[in-house]
């Protein structure tokens, strides 16, 4: 199905979004400005986590990513077992009949196509296939844009994801080992670009003026317990990060610096909870943050970030604050190389205080400079996003709509 001219084009986004994740909410939000400017007339809704989470934030129509309400949840007993057995059939007309509907549907940015979280296959790797497949048989153009891939071992997954991005009618990811694994899993990837998060194209906050003496640091905290290989030591390497951070905030706060806490998720709220209870002063507390615009406002009124989450790290990359990261995999050690910060990694999975402490106060000696580097990486972002977005209109958006957006900047 094909816009024609006066016929608004039909934008339908696709993702874990409305779903307490910051990070896929943010990308959501930038590639809503970007259509508002570049497309206005675009007619634009969503099959998402949270359809009345996102309806109410971002003001676009939202429908339930799976007919099933419980699919995240363990399934134990025979009714729910068969209830999600039923959800998958259910899901693969619900998924065509709203994919027909659009000229384009759009999966902006995310972590779609990796597992460096816990992942079941037949969660979201299934219903992203769903998307693909409908997509490439109903003749709508489905576009992968800055998402982030990693090879996969478990082999239902690893297909499913292999298929969707072949399925796909544009893919471009947001750093070369992204798209390098999926050229590992069998994707032809040679027409395929590498462009920043799109979270680099939110517009951030002024930057604090450091003032020469020791400020305030955030600390962005996420209830980490490995990737979907680490399952059998989840706990012993949730105990690590959560002794090792909580030594560190201990510290800091000990030499009469202000902690400010940080979540990415609403899971991550158990994990504030933990250090508030361990560390008593009153140096450390703990900000509520609905949006990555919260995010980076907390960050840039800060001298130094430590982080663990993806898009903590691109918010304060973003307002020029300089982050050491509690790297938990590839895509956080690529970010900080491309952003001049690659020496400042630290193992998510392997806290060490003492040896963190010492990377932190390396880090802020070297703030100034640091800070100088992040303002030339950021311009260059913004550049690149430009690109992207006027690849994307390029290769996936209907022909009457960008005749209609050229005669609009005339």
């Amino acid at each position: 199905m094909t816009a024609t001219a006066g016929t608004p084009v039909r934008v339908g986004v696709f993702g874990l979004l409305g779903s307490g994740n910051l990070g896929n909410d943010g990308s959501l939000e930038a590639l809503l400005g970007h259509l508002r400017a570049d497309h206005p007339d675009a007619v634009v809704d969503a099959l998402c986590g949270g359809p009345e989470a996102v309806t109410a934030r971002f003001g676009i129509p939202a429908t339930r990513l799976h007919w099933n309400r419980a699919e995240y949840r363990t399934a134990s007993r025979a009714g729910a077992v068969a209830a999600k057995g039923l959800g998958k059939l259910v899901d693969v007309f619900r998924t065509a009949s709203w994919v027909r509907r659009h000229d384009v549907v759009i999966v902006p940015g995310m972590g779609v196509l990796e597992a460096t979280l816990p992942l079941r296959p037949w969660g979201f790797p299934y219903a992203l296939f769903l998307l693909c497949a409908s997509g490439r048989l109903l003749g709508t153009r489905v576009a992968l844009v800055s998402v982030g891939a990693a090879e996969i071992r478990n082999r239902p997954t690893r297909a499913l994801v292999r298929w969707s991005a072949r399925l796909a009618a544009y893919r471009s990811y947001r750093d070369t080992q992204s798209r390098d694994a999926m050229r590992a899993m069998g994707v032809d990837t040679a027409r395929d670009e590498v462009y920043p998060d799109l979270a680099f194209a939110l517009p951030a906050p002024p930057a604090r003026e450091p003032s020469g003496e020791p400020g305030p640091v955030c600390v962005g905290v996420m209830d980490f317990h490995g990737g979907n290989d680490d399952r059998a030591r989840a706990d012993e390497i949730y105990e690590r990060y959560l002794d090792g951070t909580i030594r560190f905030v201990r510290t800091l706060a000990e030499e009469g610096r202000p902690i400010r806490l940080l979540t990415g998720d609403r899971c991550d709220a158990t994990v504030v909870d933990a250090i508030l209870d361990a560390v008593d002063s009153p140096l450390v507390t703990a900000a509520e943050p609905v949006s990555l615009a919260d995010l980076m406002k907390e960050m840039a009124a800060a001298d130094t970030v430590v982080a663990v989450r993806y898009h903590n790290l691109i918010c304060a990359l973003k307002t020029g604050t300089p982050v050491l990261a509690l790297s938990y995999a590839a895509k956080s050690d690529a970010l900080m190389a491309r952003m001049g910060l690659g020496a400042y990694c630290h193992p998510a999975r392997e806290v060490d205080a003492d040896r963190l402490l010492e990377q932190f106060r390396t880090l802020e000696k070297a703030s100034a400079a640091l800070r100088r580097t992040l303002v030339e990486r950021n311009l260059d972002a913004a550049r690149q996003l430009d690109h992207q977005f006027t690849a994307l209109a390029a290769a996936v958006f209907p022909a009457a709509d960008r005749t209609h957006a050229r005669q609009e900047s005339r």
